[in-house]
């Protein structure tokens, strides 16, 4: 029989009514109590690292369950790591750069509603966690939530209140669960052992671009961090001005000299960003702007946070970002 440790972090389903709100207050113990059936499937184990809303999830926190994973990683067969769904999509994706090569499990899931609820789907979600992770065919970061299983690099959270909260981005479902039935869609094989890191650099800006935006904002940025990714327009481009010398193009270049590193995303959640397309993308297609093509923005964002934890040499900087990890960019 599989030996599964549950960690538990807190977020919604763990959470019980206060006067102040929903606050996570569930125990690891006691979650595993409301899923006494899973008892057939393998011996489970809990701890409770953290008990927070997942709003309140910070880097130092990933690194933590890193930690707490490679610490276990001997001893268990798989891993489920109960969150909070409003970080879900951007500690998935941190943990598949800080954990890569994994043969067992890591399952990452939460739920809409609090599991000591009458109408929850917090007892499905962390069965089909459970279930997943004692299965042959899982390997490395997944989020399972609502009966499916999504690349750890490919998830965004899309709705605040259905059950179907969550959206696999530009990449497949990698399985389905249903009534404890597991469909695998996507096979791999991972052999030897896995790849941890433990350190992350969080100097890395999000700059979301709306009309009429001043270039200063993107060289204020520049002043603060160490990377800055442009969330663009459609494919992708730098928006001009009547005053080259003041443009967002002239403000790139700016940071560049100084060592910044930029990169181009899109704000549109499907297709991803081809900088080649239109005039306002070449310009800084030719700069040598990195750019995240078909990725998610937590990928992005956790991906540039990893690199820089490992180098700040700009050619591997460059090799490191391209290069395709659990999935998360094809293009």
């Amino acid at each position: 029989m599989k030996k599964i440790l549950v960690i538990a972090t807190g977020g919604t389903i763990a959470c019980k009514r206060t006067e102040g709100g929903l606050t996570p207050l569930i125990t690891s113990e006691d979650l595993l109590s409301y899923i006494p059936g899973t008892r057939e499937l393998c011996k489970t184990d809990a701890v409770q690292l953290l008990n927070l809303d997942s709003t309140n999830i910070r880097p130092e926190h990933w690194l933590m369950m890193a930690r707490c994973i490679r610490e276990n990683y001997p001893r268990y067969d798989g891993f489920v790591l109960c969150h909070g769904t409003d970080t879900m999509a951007f500690t998935a994706a941190a943990l598949s750069y800080l954990i890569q090569n994994s043969p067992k499990p890591i399952i990452i899931t939460g739920a809409q509603r609090p599991i000591d609820m009458e109408d929850t789907d917090a007892r499905m979600n962390l069965s089909d966690s459970i279930a997943y992770a004692c299965s042959e065919q899982a390997h490395g970061v997944s989020i399972v939530f609502d009966g499916n299983v999504i690349a750890g690099t490919r998830a965004r959270k899309m709705r605040t209140k259905s059950y179907n909260a969550f959206s696999s981005i530009n990449y497949p479902y990698l399985a389905a669960i249903r009534d404890g039935q597991i469909v695998q869609y996507i096979r791999e094989e991972i052999t030897g052992c896995p790849a941890f890191y433990d350190t992350l650099d969080q100097s890395v800006f999000l700059l979301k671009l709306i009309p009429g935006i001043s270039p200063k904002l993107l060289l204020a940025a520049g002043e603060e961090y160490d990377a800055i990714i442009i969330e663009s327009f459609g494919v992708g481009g730098l928006p001009a001005c009547d005053n080259e010398e003041e443009s967002f193009l002239s403000a790139a270049k700016e940071l560049v000299k100084k060592g910044k590193l930029i990169v181009m995303a899109t704000q549109v959640i499907h297709e991803g960003s081809d900088l080649g397309v239109y005039a306002v993308g070449k310009d800084a297609e030719e700069m040598g702007l990195l750019e995240t093509g078909d990725m998610t923005l937590e990928a992005a964002v956790t991906k540039i946070m990893w690199i820089l934890g490992q180098t700040r040499d700009p050619d591997t900087i460059r090799s490191m970002f391209e290069t395709t990890i659990r999935y998360d960019r094809m293009f």
